[in-house]
C-alpha cells in the first residue's frame, strides 16, 4: 500500500544536500504532496504495516519524517490518504524504511 502526505515543513539541510545519490532531497518543498510506498522489508510481518505510516492519524495530526542518508534533512507532514493500490508518480515518490 501507499500513503499520500502533504509536506508541512522541512529543514534547510535538505536543500544543501549535494551528494549524487541524495540529490532528490533538494526537490522537497513545503506544501507538495508526496507518495510513500510500504514494501517489505520495512513492513512489519505481524501487522503488515510500515512504522510511521500514520495509520491511526487523521488529516489534522502532524507527523515527523527524516531522510535516510542525511538525518538533518527532516520535517513534518500530514496524512492525506492511504491507497491500497499504489499509483505513485515517478516524481515525489518514496519508500518507508
Amino acid at each position: 500500500y501507499c500513503v499520500e502526505f502533504r509536506t508541512e515543513s522541512l529543514s534547510h539541510h535538505c536543500a544543501l544536500e549535494n551528494r549524487p545519490y541524495a540529490h532528490w532531497m533538494q526537490y522537497l518543498r513545503e506544501g507538495h504532496t508526496v507518495c510513500v510506498a510500504c514494501q517489505p522489508p520495512a513492513m512489519n510481518t505481524d501487522t503488515h504495516r510500515c512504522a510511521g505510516d500514520g495509520h491511526n492519524a487523521d488529516g489534522a495530526k502532524i507527523l515527523h519524517w527524516e531522510a535516510i542518508g542525511n538525518s538533518q534533512c527532516q520535517g513534518t507532514w500530514k496524512k492525506i490518504r492511504q491507497l491500497e493500490h499504489c499509483s505513485c508518480p515517478l516524481v515525489h515518490s518514496f519508500i518507508f524504511t
